[in-house]
């Protein structure tokens, strides 16, 4: 005699449902349509990743039927990586829309104010450092430092360069070449406790030897830009 089995008796598991809420945008397109998805792209580059993941009710409200280049304007949102969830203020019997793949409207839905499009942040540029160099710079060797300043606690010899992009610091005698302000810092400038360079250049403005203030020459001195002349200064 075979067993039989009796109807299970467990209850079925409950099911659970509750509210969730989204954040629907509406984007509003107007004519021409050329020059308004141009407007698009320069705030998405502007904004990388504000319509990313967002939901967007299409408002064709400020558009007709005879618009140019609405057939497309669709799949030119889609190519953008814009999520169109609905379709309003327009009328599917347009024979431009009736290609379209047209979502059906979400019922209810209350109009909110203007939003403003965040910008994305320039990126900081990174703080100036300082190259302090405690050895001198001898004869053939090429110091070139773009992010700050360059100290050197020692000299700069003859047929040596050394370039900054802000100031060089010279405490010993400077004999070489020295090349401040590269990339184009005008205010930097060029100290140095004797004078006796082949050639200063502050900004692309430059000075040889001969050209040079005798006056300050194997002295302590200090080189600015005034204009787009190199101007010569005592130390003190």
């Amino acid at each position: 005699m075979s067993a039989t089995t009796s109807p299970s008796t467990s209850p079925l598991p409950r099911i659970r449902i509750s509210g969730r809420s989204f954040l629907a945008l509406t984007l509003t397109p107007e004519a021409p349509l050329e020059d308004w998805l141009s407007a698009l792209d320069h705030q998405i580059a502007r904004s990388a990743g504000f319509f990313a993941g967002k939901p967007i009710i299409l408002d064709l409200g400020m558009l007709d039927a005879e618009a140019e280049h609405l057939s497309s304007l669709l799949s030119a949102l889609k190519a953008r990586g814009i999520r169109v969830i609905g379709i309003e203020g327009g009328d599917r019997t347009w024979p431009a829309l009736a290609d379209w793949d047209w979502p059906e409207n979400f019922a209810g839905g209350r109009a909110s104010a203007e939003i403003a499009i965040p910008e994305d942040s320039a990126p900081e540029a990174p703080a100036p450092r300082t190259l302090i160099l405690e050895t001198p710079v001898r004869s053939g060797q090429q110091v070139v430092w773009p992010d700050g300043d360059v100290v050197i606690l020692g000299s700069v010899a003859s047929g040596a360069e050394v370039s900054a992009g802000g100031s060089i610091h010279v405490y010993g005698p400077l004999r070489g070449r020295a090349i401040a302000g590269i990339g184009g810092n005008s205010d930097a400038r060029i100290f140095t406790r004797a004078l006796e360079a082949e050639l200063v250049a502050i900004d692309g403005f430059y000075a040889t030897a001969e050209e040079m203030d005798p006056e300050q020459t194997s002295k302590p001195a200090q080189v600015a830009l005034s204009g787009e002349t190199l101007t010569f200064f005592p130390l003190t």
